[in-house]
C-alpha cells in the first residue's frame, strides 16, 4: 500500500522518512511513521498520537508473525484479531469499565515503497486507512515493523531479486478510550 496527495504528510519532513527498513533500523522507522502520522493529523487539526509501548508490543509481534508465517491480513491464521491482541496487552485494564475501540493499518512494500513516507502516502489514499489515521478520538499509537515479505513474492520476482530488495511490513495499532463501543 503506497500513496498520498503531493505535499501532505512530508511537507515539513520527519527524520528518517525515506529510510528503507532493515532489521537494524526498526526504531527509526517506527518513529518516522508516527511522526508522519502526527504531521498529517496536525495538518487536519487533530491532536498528535502518543507512542504507547503497550500498543507497540502487539503491533510488533503481529508484524513479525505475518512475515514469519507468510500471511498478510488483519486476522492471523489462528484467528487472532486486533481486538484480541490489544486485550492481551497491558494497554487495556481488564478491570476498567471504559470501552475501547481499536483500529489497525497494515502495509508492506519493496525498496523505496517500504519507506515510512510511502507507506503513509498509501494509507492516506485509502479512505478506511485515512479514517484510522485521522480519527479525532484516537490518543495512542503502537507501530510494529518487520523486515521481510509477509507473502511469498519470490516466484513473482525471483529469489535473487528478492534477496537484494528489502521488503518490510508495518503494522500499527491505535486505540481510543471511553464512551466508544468495542467492535
Amino acid at each position: 500500500m503506497l500513496f498520498m496527495p503531493a505535499g501532505a504528510a512530508s511537507a515539513a519532513g520527519c527524520a528518517n522518512e525515506t529510510l528503507v527498513p532493515s532489521a537494524s533500523n526498526t526504531a527509526q522507522i517506527r518513529e518516522a511513521t508516527r511522526c508522519l502520522i502526527n504531521q498529517e493529523r496536525a495538518r487536519m487539526g487533530r491532536k498528535p498520537l502518543a507512542a504507547s509501548p503497550a500498543l507497540a508490543a502487539p503491533a510488533q509481534s503481529f508484524a513479525t508473525q505475518m512475515v514469519k508465517e507468510g500471511f498478510f491480513d488483519h486476522v492471523s491464521p489462528t484467528g487472532s484479531s486486533l481486538l484480541m491482541r490489544v486485550k492481551h496487552s497491558r494497554y487495556v485494564n481488564k478491570r476498567s469499565r471504559a470501552r475501547y475501540k481499536v483500529g489497525e493499518n497494515i502495509a508492506w512494500g519493496l525498496y523505496e515503497l517500504a519507506t515510512p513516507v510511502q507507506i503513509i502516502k498509501s494509507w492516506l489514499c485509502s479512505p478506511g486507512h485515512r479514517d484510522n489515521i485521522l480519527d479525532r478520538r484516537y490518543r495512542d499509537i503502537g507501530v510494529g515493523v518487520a523486515s521481510g515479505a509477509p507473502e511469498d513474492v519470490g516466484d513473482a520476482l525471483g529469489g535473487d531479486v528478492l534477496s537484494r530488495l528489502r521488503p518490510a511490513l508495518q503494522a500499527l495499532a491505535g486505540a481510543r478510550t471511553r464512551h466508544v463501543v468495542a467492535r
